[in-house]
């Protein structure tokens, strides 16, 4: 890390302890805690009361996500979760639709289609998802990058095969948008939650779609805010939906997406390739680090780094003040801007007993 980047960390973030858990929750910089608590405080006092002192904050966070990850506004719809984006594009599926999806997949990208039993869901390994693509699969819907392992899916290989089938991607971006460089627009969709590698607060989630997928989707839960003016769709049915992507928004939660404004601008400031080479170091140090103690990480290159069989050491790392998790067994720890070679060396310095 440069000392730029050292010092914009020292004064956006301020762990008490040594953070290694993204995956789960990232930190929220000082700047969009400031931003939550000045909304908050302006409605206590009556001065902000509704989306007419919101809206323009939350299309910059919808804008500032847009450029993270490759795409225009107009096709970044936003919301409160990765399972209600799912269940839009769940829901728009025709009966007896096949919707391929790997093992072991987490579960909000998983269970919108499970629910429906009128869908057809087929599971295979990770490594076998392009090759299972078939000319009767409607859609394949994975992440990134693993929750529990940090395993990776080889993002070219599937959109090929889908494209060579006919089959809409739907892809979750949330242990990767933030730190990878991705092009989101060369997925039918994608679905982030905003509240780990985003840095955003809890409540934040953002959608991706294609205009031709669009034509597609079904906006099922649209209130006024989907509406191309909100403020004439307000009662009765939405004469005119929003032209864009807009039109599969959640009514939104104005003090999450204050936040999220902060935070969106903090990762374009520091931008994505820099995150992505200064996150996969300290990943491959720890990785390093790892094997020379004879505990060989899950192969990967992503900043998530799990180890099998170890999760029973969490317990030793969190009495040493290192904060790491526990997915399917496997100790799981994850790196990102406010991680440093120290927190690397201390992780494994209590690793090696």
């Amino acid at each position: 890390m440069d000392l730029d980047m050292d010092t914009l960390c020292g004064d956006e973030f301020a762990p008490e302890l040594t953070y290694l858990n993204t995956s789960k929750t990232g930190l929220l910089p000082r700047r969009a805690v400031a931003a939550i608590q000045a909304l908050a405080e302006e409605k206590a006092a009556g001065r902000a009361t509704g989306g007419d002192t919101g809206f323009e904050v939350v299309d910059a966070a919808r804008a500032s996500f847009g450029r993270l990850v490759g795409v225009s506004e107009g096709r970044v719809a936003v919301g409160s979760s990765v399972a209600v984006h799912t269940a839009v594009i769940a829901a728009s599926l025709p009966p007896g639709a096949e919707v391929l999806i790997p093992e072991g997949e987490f579960s909000s990208l998983v269970n919108p289609f499970a629910v429906r039993d009128e869908l057809r869901t087929r599971y295979v390994p990770l490594e076998k998802l392009a090759q299972s693509i078939r000319p009767d699969t409607a859609l394949v819907a994975f992440s990134a990058v693993q929750s529990a392992d940090g395993r990776s899916a080889d993002l070219a290989a599937v959109r090929e095969a889908a494209a060579a089938h006919g089959a809409r991607t739907l892809v979750d971006t949330t242990q990767s948008a933030g730190w990878l460089p991705l092009n989101a627009g060369t997925f039918d969709y994608t679905v982030t939650a905003g509240y780990k590698f985003l840095l955003c607060p809890h409540g934040t989630a953002f959608l991706t779609v294609t205009e031709e997928a669009q034509r597609e989707l079904r906006p099922i839960h649209a209130g006024w805010v989907a509406g191309e003016d909100p403020w004439v769709s307000t009662y009765g049915p939405i004469g005119e939906l929003a032209h864009s992507a807009r039109r599969f928004d959640e009514p939104m939660a104005f003090l999450a997406y204050h936040g999220a404004e902060q935070s969106l601008a903090l990762l374009e400031k520091v931008g994505i390739e820099a995150l992505h080479t200064h996150g996969t170091a300290l990943a491959d140090r720890f990785r390093a680090g790892l094997g020379r103690l004879g505990l060989p990480p899950v192969d990967s290159d992503s900043v998530v780094v799990a180890v099998p069989g170890l999760g029973h050491r969490e317990p030793d790392l969190r009495a040493a003040g290192v904060d790491v998790s526990v997915r399917t067994g496997n100790l799981r720890v994850s790196f990102h801007l406010y991680n440093s070679a120290a927190d690397v060396d201390r992780a494994l310095d209590v690793l090696a007993g």
